[in-house]
């Protein structure tokens, strides 16, 4: 009993730390689980990366290998947070973050459970590179429609003579 009520100290002192200006920066995923799912399904050839601003700004985005030496980043979300007191909305959805430290949360969403780990080392090129391809992770519709008319188009290739 003893040994528990010094847990439970402990991890109340842990969260006495953190503010919610914690949840600024990097962010990498450690662990993603599904309900009574006993398998991480994070490794070294795939893991989700999500970046959260001091302006309100939240980007998501897959990390997946491709080869040895090829990386692939799949835009996932692009949008706003907020974290205020301990409540959590990405893109006015609610979720569940949880602060552990100023370096650890967890989260849930649905019926996954996360495990999130801060990263400062980031470059700044990189982070910005993933922020920039999540804002853009749906072409705009007239880019779209010029893009298939001067590019894909019939009438643009050249007529054999």
């Amino acid at each position: 009993m003893l040994l528990a009520m010094l847990f439970s100290a402990n991890l109340m002192a842990q969260k006495a730390k953190t503010t919610d200006a914690d949840l600024i920066g990097v962010w990498v995923m450690e662990s993603m689980r599904f309900e009574g799912d006993k398998e991480n399904r994070i490794g070294n050839n795939y893991n989700q990366v999500k970046v959260y601003r001091a302006n309100g700004e939240y980007a998501c985005a897959e990390v997946g290998k491709i080869s040895d030496t090829e990386t692939m980043i799949v835009p996932h979300e692009y949008g706003s947070y907020t974290y205020k007191n301990g409540k959590y909305t990405e893109n006015g959805r609610k979720g569940t973050v949880i602060l552990l430290d100023k370096t650890h949360f967890e989260g849930q969403w649905l019926n996954r459970h996360d495990k999130w780990r801060k990263v400062s080392n980031m470059p700044a090129t990189l982070v910005d590179y993933i922020v920039d391809k999540c804002k853009r992770k749906h072409d705009p519709k007239d880019i779209q429609t010029l893009s298939n008319k001067y590019i894909l188009s019939t009438p643009n290739v050249p007529k054999k003579k």
